[in-house]
């Protein structure tokens, strides 16, 4: 299973691609799409929205694993980030790959162990699950894997479920 890990943001959006199969890991590609501060947001939208489309087009992922919206106390700053995942659903629904939704305990739970682990836990473990020599750069790259790997989790062991039953 290929999968897309996505940390949304309107400023960074983290992205990292995995391969999943027996339950190995093989890290195919990382990184974030930066627009700067003062663009107009609407442009910053668009950038976000092309370059998930050439992301999407180039990897042919067969799952999205997004982080869900939860509210934060700037209002300004949760509206302008869901309409950044806004654009981001957009492009997956006209690629066509299925967006799976996962809350920060969840992700924590599924790489930690521990869904009210610190940052720097998933992040270390996220390293040690891909075989990587540091911990992905921006911190959105790192959590986008981890979103990754949760993914790979959870759809691995409904797939095992539903194989127990055949």
């Amino acid at each position: 299973m290929l999968i897309l890990g996505i940390d949304p943001g309107y400023a960074i959006v983290g992205w990292g691609v995995l391969e999943y199969q027996n339950n190995r890991f093989r890290t195919v590609d990382y990184g974030a799409i930066t627009t700067p501060a003062g663009m107009d947001f609407p442009r910053r939208l668009e950038i976000i929205y092309r370059e998930m489309e050439g992301i999407l087009a180039r990897y042919k992922v067969e799952a999205m694993s997004l982080e869900k919206l939860y509210f934060q106390s700037n209002k300004t700053t949760a509206i302008d980030v869901a309409q950044a995942r806004g654009v981001i659903l957009l492009a997956a629904q006209t690629a066509g790959v299925p967006v799976h939704e996962y809350t920060p305990m969840q992700v924590k739970q599924s790489v930690v162990g521990y869904g009210k682990a610190v940052k720097k836990q998933v992040q270390e473990m996220t390293r040690v699950l891909l075989h990587l020599e540091s911990i992905p750069k921006p911190d959105d790259t790192a959590d986008a894997l981890a979103l990754a790997i949760c993914h790979a989790h959870s759809a691995g062991s409904l797939l095992s479920r539903l194989g127990q039953y055949r």
